[in-house]
């Protein structure tokens, strides 16, 4: 396989790809002179571009690929082109009915593996070996399963300075903004910690209501940022505080120390992998963490952080 023309096919958020990370970076170590493609969303699979574990990203076009996914439609005579040139080709779309899998089949030649879209929850099964399992066809086996990104750039390191990202993909995971506030407040009063405050487009005002309590110079916010960019800037974090999200996905993968505080997910199969990894979850809901037991618990991870990094040689 050592010459093989690879793609992989994957969509979804930015936690779903996190996710499939590890089965992309096996298949570089597997295959270290194969050109490794992926057909998704540009800005998120640019990830794994500046890491340099794939050799080229195509941005998926929904409208393009809409005739894959009709009993023998009519194919785009460019994705026809396009996927004729692949010796191996691993989608993680949805596709129930294998109708993807056999317009492919019409117009390449590539073998076809099949990877799930979304792991099956009853199963307990980490997401990240979900996602591994397929590759087996290919010989690979007992691959690392825990996702790390390593950017091919210069990071600007900003000691002393904790990333929060106070948002999710859904309200229904989010700590509550009146505890985000208490908690900066006992970090802004109890420590000489600096704050990268992170979000997306819809979170801008949460965001600056939250930097209001705090002094100019202890803050900047990361809004909407490309997510390379993001991924720069958490790099040169000192520790990262969010929710179930897939910006946490993305620190635990850039090896940050990371404090996640867990709504009703599924643990055994959602939670971030990394080297420090702390998950903060209470059965009564996510709105009854208190703020002072969050802060103290990130002051832990930041002391025991050190002493690693001091006893290191």
């Amino acid at each position: 396989m050592s010459k093989a023309k690879i793609l992989v096919i994957r969509g979804g958020a930015i936690g779903d790809f996190i996710l499939t990370l590890p089965a992309i970076a096996a298949l570089r170590q597997q295959c270290p002179h194969a050109h490794i493609e992926i057909l998704g969303y540009q800005k998120i699979a640019s990830l794994a571009l500046q890491s340099r574990m794939v050799d080229q990203v195509k941005h998926i076009e929904a409208r393009s690929l809409a005739g894959f996914f009709v009993s023998r439609g009519e194919l785009c005579e460019d994705l026809r082109d396009y996927f004729s040139k692949f010796s191996i080709i691993i989608s993680y779309l949805y596709d129930p009915d294998e109708i993807f899998r056999a317009n492919i089949a019409r117009c390449s030649p590539a073998q076809f593996i099949q990877g799930p879209h979304r792991p099956n929850e009853n199963e307990k099964i980490h997401a990240t070996n979900v996602f591994l399992k397929p590759l087996e066809r290919l010989a690979i086996f007992d691959a690392d399963h825990v996702p790390g990104l390593r950017l091919d750039c210069d990071v600007a390191i900003s000691p002393n300075t904790v990333a929060l990202h106070p948002g999710s993909g859904s309200e229904s995971k989010n700590w509550p903004e009146n505890k985000w506030s208490e908690f900066l407040a006992i970090l802004a009063r109890t420590t000489s910690l600096k704050f990268l405050l992170v979000g997306g487009e819809a979170e801008g005002a949460r965001l600056n209501r939250l930097a209001s309590g705090l002094r100019v110079g202890r803050f900047e916010i990361a809004e909407n940022l490309p997510l390379p960019e993001l991924a720069t800037r958490l790099q040169g974090c000192t520790a990262f505080v969010g929710h179930d999200s897939g910006i946490t996905h993305l620190a635990a993968a850039l090896n940050l120390p990371c404090l996640a505080m867990w709504a009703h997910t599924e643990q055994s199969v959602w939670r971030p992998l990394g080297r420090c990894v702390t998950i903060l979850h209470e059965p009564a809901g996510i709105e009854t963490l208190a703020a002072n037991r969050v802060a103290d618990e990130l002051l832990r991870i930041l002391a025991a952080t050190t002493t690693a990094s001091r006893q290191s040689p």
